[in-house]
């Protein structure tokens, strides 16, 4: 018995110790699998990537803060200055009326209804021969939507088929033309002598179409009270044939030149309008 355990003790010493496989993965293998592991979850990326976001978002905000600041203060400068006043003022900086009408094109843009597509509907409803100038055109949308021959005229314009003028003051020859139109464009201290400039134009029994912001002929709250209005244009050598209020935005006021001109010269009593200045969003 005790040789057979003496044998046993021989044989464990004997018996040399088993060496470990070593691993079939390479050493940088778990620092792969930890990388792996972190470029799985995106946490991080997706904190970056939203700070990024918020940032943008700020100077996009901030930028259409400013503009729309640029905005009012120029469309206060307009509606409170002759038109001569504003030819100047743009002439001194072009890109102040660009700066203009982005900021009314994103005012405009909150209307449920724009008057120009009226106006240009009440032109395709009538005769295309119909020779059309299109006081303080902007864009010039009007001549881009009719079949009409349409002098578009505003203070400063990049496009060289708007004529560049004070609108008391145009090159367009008298009677030469069948409609004048004044779509949101009665700006200015003197606005009576934009009305004079287009009966100046206008030949007998042409029309003679305003839209204006509401608020503007709103007496109860400032504005000028539109009888008075029609009154002063009608004195000037007109009919009033419409006077439209439906529109909460705006209203339309519709006149035809008299065929026959009284040169009685008495001096027009003109309301103020009062100017339309546009609230902080």
């Amino acid at each position: 018995m005790k040789e057979e355990q003496s044998r046993k003790r021989r044989r464990g010493k004997n018996k040399k110790p088993q060496k470990t496989q070593p691993s079939l993965l390479p050493k940088h293998s778990t620092k792969l699998h930890k990388k792996t592991h972190q470029q799985k979850n995106p946490a991080h990326q997706s904190s970056s990537s939203s700070s990024s976001l918020k940032s943008s978002s700020f100077l996009d905000k901030m930028k259409a803060r400013l503009a729309g600041g640029h905005f009012r203060m120029i469309n206060e400068k307009l509606y409170t200055c002759t038109g001569k006043e504003a030819l100047d003022y743009f002439k001194e900086d072009p890109e102040l009326f660009d700066m203009y009408h982005t900021g009314y094109q994103e005012q405009m843009s909150h209307w449920p209804e724009l008057p120009v597509n009226i106006i240009i509907k009440w032109l395709k409803e009538h005769s295309s021969s119909l020779i059309v100038a299109d006081f303080g055109c902007g864009d010039a949308r009007l001549a881009k939507n009719v079949k009409n021959k349409v002098f578009s005229i505003d203070l400063v314009s990049n496009d060289p088929s708007v004529i560049s003028c004070d609108m008391a003051n145009t090159p367009l020859r008298p009677s030469s033309v069948d409609v004048a139109v004044f779509c949101l464009s009665l700006m200015g201290t003197n606005y009576a002598s934009y009305l004079k400039e287009a009966c100046r134009v206008l030949k007998p029994s042409g029309w003679l179409l305003i839209a204006e912001v509401k608020s503007r002929f709103d007496p109860n709250n400032g504005g000028a009270d539109p009888n008075m209005f029609s009154k002063a244009v009608c004195e000037m050598g007109f009919t009033s044939a419409l006077k439209d209020f439906s529109n909460k935005m705006f209203v339309l006021l519709y006149f035809k030149k008299k065929e026959n001109q009284s040169s009685h010269g008495r001096e027009i009593e003109w309301p103020e309008l009062k100017p339309c200045i546009y609230k902080r969003r």
